[in-house]
């Protein structure tokens, strides 16, 4: 399976066009919801090859904001513990939870791992950034921020300004669109 293979999936699952109101307010003429490619079978297995082809081999934790990075990060420590890698996976929550444990971090996430922020599809980037304040709160390491899509352009210029390292598997180019933000 290759990075072609999830490009193609995305085109035919993901993508749509027409008018659209983005997040953000602005429109576009076309939108991507991913969670049609990362929620098939036969794309599930492309986003976890792909990601872990991009995984950094000190990693030992996967995740980012609910929703967008579940699926993502679920799929890809799936897929690693398959392969004799223990990858753990974690949600960062969009509020503390005040009951139980508290905190914003549900499942696998311990002080002192290095971590990859993932995300389905991102514009600004502003999301990732959030999953990396959350991250490094809970005493671990952001050694990669990593989206399925980049649609917007801007994710790697925000993420270095804080020290953190963007990578995308697919960029907005790749579908065959322009990136959405200046």
């Amino acid at each position: 399976m290759t990075l072609e293979d999830l490009r193609r999936h995305i085109l035919d699952h993901s993508v749509k066009t027409g008018d659209f109101v983005l997040k953000s307010g602005r429109k576009s003429n076309w939108f991507i919801d991913s969670k049609q490619t990362v929620c098939r079978p036969g794309g599930m297995l492309l986003v976890a090859d792909a990601v872990l082809d991009a995984l950094p081999d000190e990693a030992t934790a996967i995740g980012g904001l609910t929703m967008g990075a579940d699926p993502v990060a679920f799929v890809a420590a799936g897929v690693a513990a398959t392969r004799g890698r223990a990858l753990k996976a974690f949600s960062v929550r969009k509020e503390a939870k005040d009951h139980g444990g508290g905190g914003r971090i549900a499942g696998a996430l311990d002080a002192g791992d290095k971590v990859v922020v993932t995300e389905d599809t991102v514009t600004r980037g502003t999301s990732l950034l959030e999953a990396v304040q959350a991250v490094r709160a809970a005493g671990a390491e952001v050694v990669l921020a990593l989206a399925v899509v980049d649609r917007g352009g801007t994710a790697e210029r925000l993420l270095t300004s804080e020290g953190v390292t963007f990578r995308a598997l697919l960029g907005a180019p790749d579908l065959g669109f322009d990136y959405d933000e200046p």
